[in-house]
């Protein structure tokens, strides 16, 4: 399967079994939106909501931190994720939520794929919703962490002066230099000296799928990404960070996560803060 499925291959392969689909929606505070009441209003037939929260470390201080081994293929199973279970995950959220979850379970030693365009391109093929909650029997989940996929603060101040790895930082533009506040109150603005800049958003058409690879491939290479050296995704917190994970795994180059991401790197006043394009 590829990391990247459209909906007429959901669609094809909706009654598969073993199959397994998986709503990961999430939205900011701001947006006034309710992830799973949207769900609960209409969602792909037999998907499963997923809830941030679930797949978080709520014990960390910060938003959506990779949560305990045991917590997380205690979710997976109660969500009908088994080993041998073949995961389509989609979002409907301007973030493309989605990738979050494709990262974890891709740290957890699971493979999943993504649906180009999310429920809004289900939706545009006029493809059939479901207001039915699925209620699926529990499944054995092996978690095999791998903490490679995974950066902590440490490591990101000591990478300032080694520089043996390259941070790309998903945020916008504005945030990104400094020019526009932080969305979480009272943070400093700016980014982690040295970062790139790739914006989410220059991945994706304006309908919500992604471009195709060599275009995807040019905007990592036009921000100054040398894509044949190691790179440690960041962003607010660690969510949109694995938009650009994910679009690196297409083009077949693995990378980490700043899992506090700016928002834990932005609380530390000690922690050096760049702005502008430097």
């Amino acid at each position: 399967m590829a990391q990247l499925v459209s909906p007429q291959w959901l669609a094809d392969h909706l009654s598969d079994a073993g199959l397994v689909v998986l709503d990961a929606s999430y939205h900011l505070p701001d947006a006034c939106r309710d992830p799973e009441a949207e769900y609960r209003a209409g969602h792909i037939p037999g998907a499963r909501f997923v809830g941030f929260k679930t797949i978080a470390d709520g014990s960390s201080g910060l938003d959506n931190t990779v949560p305990q081994t045991a917590a997380f293929a205690a979710r997976m199973a109660e969500l009908g994720v088994g080993d041998d279970s073949t995961v389509v995950i989609y979002d409907d959220s301007p973030h493309h939520t989605a990738a979050r979850l494709w990262f974890l379970l891709k740290m957890f030693g699971k493979d999943a794929a993504i649906l180009d365009g999310g429920l809004n391109a289900w939706k545009m093929q006029a493809r059939p919703l479901s207001h039915e909650v699925p209620a699926p029997a529990a499944a054995t989940f092996t978690p095999r962490r791998d903490d490679a996929f995974m950066r902590d603060k440490a490591a990101m101040l000591a990478n300032i002066d080694s520089r043996a790895e390259q941070v790309v930082d998903a945020r916008g533009a504005a945030r990104f230099t400094g020019d526009a506040p932080e969305v979480r109150a009272g943070q400093a603005s700016g980014h982690i000296p040295g970062s790139r800049n790739v914006p989410i958003a220059v991945l994706f058409e304006a309908d919500g799928t992604m471009k195709p690879l060599p275009d995807i491939e040019a905007e990592f290479i036009g921000a100054g990404v040398d894509l044949d050296r190691p790179v440690v995704t960041s962003c607010g917190s660690g969510v949109t960070a694995a938009v650009l994970s994910f679009a690196l795994a297409r083009l077949g180059r693995e990378s980490a996560i700043y899992d506090g991401s700016w928002s834990e790197w932005a609380a530390d006043p000690a922690t050096p803060k760049a702005t502008g394009l430097a």
